[in-house]
């Protein structure tokens, strides 16, 4: 029986798209930029603000970065007023953190949206103090795919990779689980593709939350 479950936050616990599309297409308009569709951004995210920033101002013809200081910039200082526009946890995420509490199982979040933001959108979905770590992007840290948090996880908890499972919705998150040991789940409600997840090493795939349940002995 797995011990822990290792969460990706944007694309897997909430459906943000619309907050950061919405910072995104602010920071770049200045610069006669965007705005882009939603499935834009869903392929802009995943890799931490910063690069969000430097492929919506590729996508529209900066290809050398030159507004970079200043739009990203621009995102942090919307991001901290707006990282909760709209978002909403995915059907069937709190009925799975509710069976896993319930089964003694330790919940936690790893993402590469930044720390405060990360604690700022988990708190308010989910309560203060629901979750038992949370790790967003922190200066100085590595972020995914490099499995730092995860392995932070597991030593916060003394547990080891096959205590693990791990769910993510980008190719991204498949490589941190696969490289941090951990049972690596891919998850369709997100972000991205089958192909994807299935390129990404993705251990097994599943269309809703509650089939995680079915994991938790692998």
């Amino acid at each position: 029986m797995k011990k822990a479950v290792v969460f990706d936050l944007d694309g897997t616990l909430s459906d943000s798209i619309a907050s950061m599309k919405y910072c995104g297409d602010r920071a770049v308009a200045p610069f006669g930029i965007g705005p882009f569709s939603v499935n834009d951004y869903k392929y802009f995210v995943g890799d931490g603000a910063a690069n969000l920033v430097k492929r919506a101002l590729i996508a529209g013809g900066d290809t050398e970065l030159k507004h970079f200081d200043e739009a990203f910039a621009l995102y942090k200082e919307y991001f901290t007023k707006y990282c909760m526009y709209r978002v909403v946890p995915y059907e069937g995420i709190p009925e799975l953190l509710k069976e896993l509490k319930a089964r003694g199982i330790k919940i936690a979040v790893y993402s590469n949206k930044p720390h405060n933001q990360t604690i700022d959108v988990v708190e308010t979905l989910f309560g203060k103090g629901y979750f038992d770590m949370l790790i967003g992007q922190r200066e100085g840290k590595p972020i995914k795919p490099d499995p730092y948090g995860v392995f932070e996880i597991m030593e916060a908890f003394d547990l080891k990779p096959e205590d693990i499972l791990y769910l993510g919705d980008t190719a991204t998150d498949m490589k941190t689980g696969k490289a941090s040991g951990a049972f690596t789940l891919g998850v369709l409600w997100g972000f991205r593709l089958r192909d994807e997840l299935e390129e990404g090493g993705a251990d097994a795939i599943i269309s809703h939350p509650l089939e995680a349940l079915n994991y938790l002995c692998e």
